[in-house]
């Protein structure tokens, strides 16, 4: 409602002014001057500017004589003044302007400044004017004066001896009067007053007094402590007064009045402030509510704060400042919501954390609007030093202004339908809704109806279709401000009222005279261009916006006419564009609904019209007419006491009982909020329905208004929208209430399930009251959140040094800013509905919010609120809400997460409560992993870790691990293995915490070990390979994932997380599932190479060679060879190549194609420096040559690489693209020369080289598969190898593995495993798959080799690795050690990322030396 903004400023006199310090400060009417009191002197003060303007100083002779000053009041008029004193005096002051100056102060403005000097009131804005002051009359009422009260056109003055004297401002002495408070009598009401006791007591006096003029009479506090209200019972006050008790209060110390709410605030002893108002019915006094700090909120100061001091009510009326003897301010809502206090956090504590003394407050004054306060600060009991300090430094009374920003509502209750916020400041509006240029379309019904689905689809959408309320109304925290025109604000302050339109791009500001308006796109102020024009016009009942216009009530100064105007925005501000109507009496109030506009009047009227746009030509303008008048002078004491008046759709009968289905969302009601209590008055359908006639719609005739109903009391403000929702008619066909410390309240519909027929003894409508955390602002219907603004404080102290600095503002006050918040309200609602036992009802709505990105928190918070009530209450539940919000979040698929999330955030003492309503966690657990819901299902096991046996944990753990491996949730199982150590270990250490949503594990690749590089050899993908080996000292990683291995590696519970693991593994070889494999290995890591060195002879052994090569292309998206229809006869030139059965091919025939091609495209063989498939340099010898490739076609196949691909990207989607296995991300390809480019090639060879790049799988799977091989290799299971140089059709691998196989280490079985193995997949290929028909062919001889092997079982010693090599596996050797060589240098990041397919060659690769190598050298380097 108000915020504090800023520091408080400190204004002080002007030098050689009187040093007394003030103590008392007194406003006029109309709050632009303040009466300022020191002993002896009193001063004017001008608000705009902040300045002094005159001084009258009591001579010391006269001084003696009245004693000093002590209350000072204003005349209505601001023509007078009368100051009480000591010894009984009152002095009348008259005010009167400055002889010879004007003004005091002028502004003065540069040369050739637009500034217009010409226009009325123009220099009473600007200037401070210059007046004198001139004692006319002094009245002696011989008894100390205790109290005085200014009242119309009389002055009533309380003394101590117990009279009450009326004294006129002009002619004093004739009109005085003085009535003796001993002759009035008081009772607990009205009814029974001619009984009533008097004041028995000689010394009672009145102690305070306040008059309200809405209740007629006058709220007392007695010197006794007691408190009441008297009233005269006839119009003159002079008639017999008759005084009411309020019998709770004993210790009363002060009072102030509300006007607009008839409330009376009585400050008490104890600290707390009783707010009590009037009964109509009896005239007895009612205690409203209370204001006074919590224990929960201060724990420290709640009750040390002494005495209320003072009371006083904002211009406005909707908040009220409360101090205490102790120190300190504390604002209030008007039903006793607390806004500020500053007696806690930031206000009380330095950053040091040593508290500070609280500001001592003698008197305290609002300024116009509400914008500030004004506070004289008694510094008087604060310790010594700090005294010196103040009286050494410029000692001079200083007055304290506070600033604050106020809620448009508080003064423009029409804002109330709109869903945003907006606060108003002296010169500045805080606005909520975000970047105008996001809010360019409405919102709509169905933003929400799409927003779910768009998000399951993407976890990446950036929920750019949320409705307009949640993407800009929640955008951020801060506000967007807009600084209000100079121009306007300087003929027109302070800013009277302020309107946002429904989308939130345009702002009306109404001042002093006239109005503005500004928009958020073009970020400009549209002002009038005739001042004349602005300065005619008072804008009287507040402003509204209607689609593109601006309506609003004003007087006319020139016609004194009450007028209804209508601006076009887009149009000048002119009122040649304005549609004028004239309105009978004053318009205290504006509303518009739908096209409607709702007027409330000073004669107790309400006036409704229609508002339509009309187009005539190029001028566009909008047309009013009456529709209908209401009077309300019955139901409505007084016109002042209406706070707000909106036309609803709301009525109590829902849509299927009307007699016409399109009137459910006609302008159903009105409300009126008539001082705090809500009236709703409905169109009366009980007559004859009167049918439209179709030819004249505007000329209906409207339903009258049955007689008013109250709704409810202590409403502040009322919330209501016109929009139409059939998914969430709850929500949007509610009424929302703020009832200030009440917390708010929703008048809900209540919907029969289906369209059934309503049962006649249900209520169509409940009122639901709950609590909530901010102060409301706005309402977000379909969103279900409350909008709000919040205080908060920056301390700056630090910048000042403790010495120098003691009365600084910036040390003794924080920096106060406003900051958005927000609130969900629904779990409030659903559970209100539940303890109503309307559960269907509760159902109905939250399916209509499940949608909402929220709407899990709100079911957890639910059920968190209801267990911590219940679990903690000290007495027992005669009938629990808990197993009912437990069976409700049942029908929710969300309802295992909502269970254990709300666990986990609650204290252990209460789950065995929480359980025995949802149910045995044991169970709960089984249906996540029925849902394969594992992460749940991973919280649960902590809850069974705390209320289970070790054994019973383990179980489940053991349980969810498994699964866990099965699905791959790496970051599960991590925890896993963790969580058992810990259980087994009987360690304290905490279990896992609830793992954040798994990502999809990268369903390529596995993610290679943490903390190494593997570096692989690339030219397998390009060149023949020879045999992939690591080098033999092959450590196992470090860092989180090698931990476990390091660590009481020989304790029973490693060895039991590791029987599971190989177990694990053991499944995953059996299914030949080979890529789970590798994942698995390399996210665990788990030490792959020793387990299937353990398990060559049984679990690592392949069974059946053609189902595991089968697999393998499935899993590796790796296609099956073909043969061209055309390869039948050679592709090549000279013809040397056949696939023939069985014929080997000669290392000569396999060299010819490279030099044949060389010569075909007539290659320059200058640029030898140029590495050439990191080989070596173009003009090697012939010899280097042949012994670079053993097979023709497949070096081939890479070199011609760079024309079929032109430098394409390497993309790792379907198998069969071209481009995925020959991309230019090599580095040597790009080396080539351009020539290259000029190849002519003949179709047949263009065929058959496609073929060859179409049968093979993605570089990814390329990658995991040579790392898979050099595992086997490593680990000796060699069967595995055969399978996947086979998938790789690398004739090296073959070769590799057939040379490992002559060596003593490899056991007869396995030779006669992959022997079996290989004539199976021949004759498989025979049959299904032709396409390995060549390859195997190729591979032939050395399978013959094998064969006899295997048949002669030679002595293992016979063959040694480093002389006695076959020659064909030699020559792929000393390519590969060559090639890897150059491969070894690849940046070591690369490799470990489990997607990144290019490793990238250095270009240095080609000036390798061949180096001699033996058998045992290893060609795949770990860095």
């Amino acid at each position: 409602m108000y915020f504090l903004s800023g520091w408080p400023k400190r204004l002080l006199c002007p030098v050689g002014s009187p040093a007394e310090p003030p103590f008392h400060i007194q406003t006029d009417s109309q709050r632009a001057f303040f009466a300022v009191l020191a002993p002896a002197h009193l001063s004017i003060w001008y608000s705009r500017p902040s300045v002094l303007i005159v001084t009258y100083k009591e001579l010391a002779k006269s001084s003696s004589q009245f004693g000093s000053y002590k209350q000072v009041e204003w005349r209505p008029d601001s023509t007078m003044i009368a100051v009480s004193t000591a010894n009984g005096y009152i002095l009348f002051f008259h005010i009167v302007s400055a002889r010879g100056e004007k003004y005091l102060y002028e502004p003065v403005y540069p040369k050739g400044s637009p500034q217009v000097k010409g226009t009325p009131h123009f220099k009473e804005e600007q200037y401070a004017p210059s007046l004198h002051l001139e004692m006319k009359k002094v009245l002696d009422l011989q008894a100390p004066i205790i109290s005085l009260q200014s009242m119309l056109e009389d002055l009533l003055v309380a003394t101590s001896d117990g009279l009450l004297h009326l004294i006129h401002w002009e002619g004093m002495t004739n009109g005085r009067k003085a009535i003796n408070l001993r002759t009035v009598p008081f009772s607990v009401d009205l009814q029974s007053s001619r009984a009533g006791s008097f004041l028995g007591f000689e010394d009672v006096h009145i102690k305070d007094m306040e008059y309200c003029a809405t209740l007629d009479g006058f709220a007392v506090v007695f010197n006794d402590g007691r408190v009441g209200f008297i009233t005269p019972m006839s119009s003159r006050f002079t008639a017999e007064l008759r005084g009411v008790w309020a019998q709770d209060v004993v210790d009363g110390t002060c009072v102030a009045v509300n006007n607009k709410y008839r409330l009376m605030a009585f400050g008490c002893v104890s600290g707390s402030v009783q707010v009590y108002t009037i009964d109509n019915t009896t005239g007895a006094m009612q205690l409203s509510h209370k204001l006074e700090l919590t224990p929960k909120q201060y724990p420290d100061i709640w009750n040390k704060t002494g005495a209320v001091k003072l009371i006083k009510w904002s211009p406005d009326n909707s908040v009220v400042m409360v101090t205490w003897e102790y120190g300190g301010l504390s604002l209030w809502s008007v039903f006793g919501a607390q806004l500020i206090c500053t007696l806690g956090g930031d206000f009380a504590y330095r950053s040091d954390g040593t508290k500070k003394e609280p500001l001592k407050i003698s008197s305290m004054s609002w300024g116009a609007e509400g914008y500030h306060l004004w506070v004289i600060s008694g510094f008087g009991s604060q310790n010594a030093d700090v005294e010196s300090d103040i009286k050494s430094s410029a000692n001079q009374p200083g007055i304290l202004q506070f600033q604050f920003i106020k809620s448009a509502l508080t003064v423009n209750p029409c804002m109330s339908n709109q869903e945003q916020v907006l606060l108003q400041g002296e010169d500045r509006l805080y606005l909520n809704c975000g970047d105008a240029s996001q809010a360019q379309n409405p919102r709509n019904s169905s933003a929400h109806s799409e927003h779910k689905p768009i998000r399951e689809k993407s976890p990446f959408s950036d929920g750019s279709l949320d409705s307009q309320g949640l993407s800009t109304l929640l955008g951020h925290r801060h506000w967007h401000v807009v600084q209000i025109s100079s121009t306007y604000l300087e003929s027109n302050w302070p800013i009277r009222f302020s309107a946002i339109d429904k989308l939130g791009q345009n702002v009306a500001v109404v001042g002093k005279f006239g109005f503005a308006h500004y928009s958020l796109l073009t970020k400009k102020w549209k002002l009038f261009g005739n001042i004349t024009q602005e300065q005619n016009m008072i804008v009287t009942g507040g402003l509204a916006w209607w689609n593109d216009f601006i309506v609003l009530a004003c007087y006319n100064l020139n016609d004194h006419q009450e007028e209804l105007r209508v601006y076009l925005r887009t149009s000048n501000l002119d009122n040649a564009f304005a549609h004028v109507t004239k309105v009978q009496a004053e318009t205290l109030l504006l509303s518009v609904f739908r096209d409607m506009v709702i007027l409330f009047r000073a004669d107790c009227s309400i006036c409704l019209y229609s508002i339509e746009r009309k187009t005539d030509g190029l001028n566009t303008t909008a047309s009013i007419q009456v529709l209908q008048e209401v009077s309300m002078s019955r139901y409505i004491p007084h016109p002042f006491l209406v706070v707000s008046v909106t036309l609803t759709s709301v009525r109590t009968e829902t849509g299927i009982t009307l007699k016409m289905p399109h009137q459910a969302c006609d302008a159903e009601s009105i409300m009126l909020n008539l001082a705090g209590q809500l009236i709703m008055m409905q169109r009366d359908r009980s007559g004859p329905q009167i049918r439209e006639k179709d030819n004249s719609p505007n000329q209906r005739k409207l339903l009258p208004f049955c007689p008013p109903v109250v709704l409810a009391q202590s409403v502040e403000n009322v919330w209501t929208t016109c929009r139409a929702n059939k998914q969430k008619r709850h929500l949007l066909e509610a009424l929302w209430l703020s009832c200030g410390g009440a917390g708010m309240k929703v008048w809900l519909p209540l919907f029969p399930r289906d369209h059934r027929k309503p049962h006649s003894f249900l209520s169509r409508r409940i009122m639901l009251p709950f609590h909530i955390n901010i102060y409301p602002l706005a309402v977000l219907f379909e969103d279900a959140l409350v909008l709000g603004a919040v205080n908060d404080t920056l301390l700056y102290d630090c910048l000042y040094t403790r010495g120098n600095a003691k009365e600084q503002l910036e040390v003794l006050f924080p920096f106060c800013v406003v900051e958005r918040t927000s609130q969900i309200y629904l779990h409030h609602i659903l559970r209100q509905l539940l303890v109503r036992n309307l559960g269907e009802q509760a159902l109905l709505l939250a399916q209509s919010c499940a949608a909402l990105p929220y709407f899990p928190h709100v079911l957890e918070l639910m059920l968190h609120e209801v267990l911590e009530e219940e679990a903690t209450s000290r007495e027992p539940i005669p009938d629990p809400l808990l197993p009912t919000v437990a069976k409700f979040i049942t029908e929710f698929p969300l309802f295992l997460q909502t269970v254990v999330h709300c666990a986990r955030k609650t204290e252990y003492a209460l789950w065995n409560y929480l359980f025995a309503a949802v149910g045995n966690p044991k169970d709960l657990f089984e249906e996540c992993l029925m849902a394969q819901d594992l992460d749940t299902a991973a919280s649960y096991l902590i809850i069974l870790q705390n209320m289970e046996v070790p054994a019973v944990s383990r179980q489940h753990a053991t349980l969810l691990f498994n699964t866990a491996l099965e699905q791959g949730k790496w970051d599960l199982c991590r925890h896993m293995i963790r969580f058992l150590k810990a259980i087994g270990s009987g360690e304290s250490e905490t279990p896992p915490p609830t793992p954040t949503t798994q990502e999809p594990s990268s369903g390529g690749g596995f993610e290679f070990f943490r903390n190494r590089s593997i570096s692989l050899s690339q030219s397998a993908e390009t060149l023949p390979a020879s045999k992939l080996n690591l080098q033999k000292t092959l450590s196992m990683p470090s860092g989180p994932s090698g931990k476990r291995w390091s660590k009481d590696s020989d304790s029973a519970e490693n060895m039991y997380i590791d029987m599971m693991l190989w177990r694990h593994a053991r499944r995953l070889l059996e299914e030949v599932r080979l890529k789970d494999l590798g994942c698995f290995a390399a996210q665990l890591g788990f030490e792959l190479i020793g387990w299937l060195c353990k398990e060559r002879t049984r679990a690592a052994r392949v069974e059946d060679f053609v189902i595991a090569l089968k697999r393998l292309h499935k899993d590796f998206l790796w296609p099956f060879p073909v043969i061209p229809i055309s390869s039948i006869s050679s592709p090549f030139k000279n013809g040397k190549y056949r696939i023939g059965g069985g014929e080997q091919l000669l290392k000569s025939q396999s060299a010819d194609p490279f030099l044949n091609l060389e010569m075909d495209a007539g290659m320059p063989r200058a640029p030898r420096s140029q590495s050439w498939l990191g080989i070596g340099s173009i003009g090697s010898t012939h010899q280097e040559i042949d012994t670079a490739s053993s097979h023709g076609p497949q070096t081939q196949d890479a070199f011609l690489s760079p024309l079929l691909n032109k430098g394409d990207e390497c993309s790792i989607g379907s198998a069969t693209d071209l481009t995925e296995t020959s991309s230019m991300v090599d580095g040597d390809w790009m080396m080539v020369d351009e020539n290259f480019s000029t190849l002519s090639l003949t179709q047949s060879e263009l065929e058959h080289i496609s073929m060859e790049l179409a049968s093979k799988g993605p570089h990814k799977s390329q990658v995991q598969l040579r790392y898979l091989l050099h595992i086997f290799m490593e680990a000796g299971c060699l069967d595995w190898c055969i399978v996947i140089g086979l998938i790789l059709r690398e004739p090296s691998i073959i070769n590799q593995v057939f040379g490992l196989t002559q060596s003593s280490e490899v056991d007869g079985e396995m030779l006669q495993n992959i022997k079996t193995g290989l004539h199976a997949i021949d004759r498989w290929a025979s049959t299904d798959c032709p396409g390995y028909k060549p390859f195997l062919n190729v591979i032939k001889p050395q399978l013959q080799r094998l064969s006899d092997i295997a048949e002669e079982q030679i002595q293992p010693e016979a063959f040694q690795p480093a002389n006695k090599v076959p020659e064909q596996a030699a020559s792929p050797r000393a390519e590969e050690s060559r090639s890897s060589a150059c491969h070894s240098i690849s940046p070591p990041g690369e490799a470990g990322n489990s997607s990144a397919a290019s490793w990238t060659e250095g270009p240095m690769a080609g000036s390798q030396e061949e180096e001699p190598f033996q058998d045992g050298t290893y060609d795949c380097t770990v860095s």
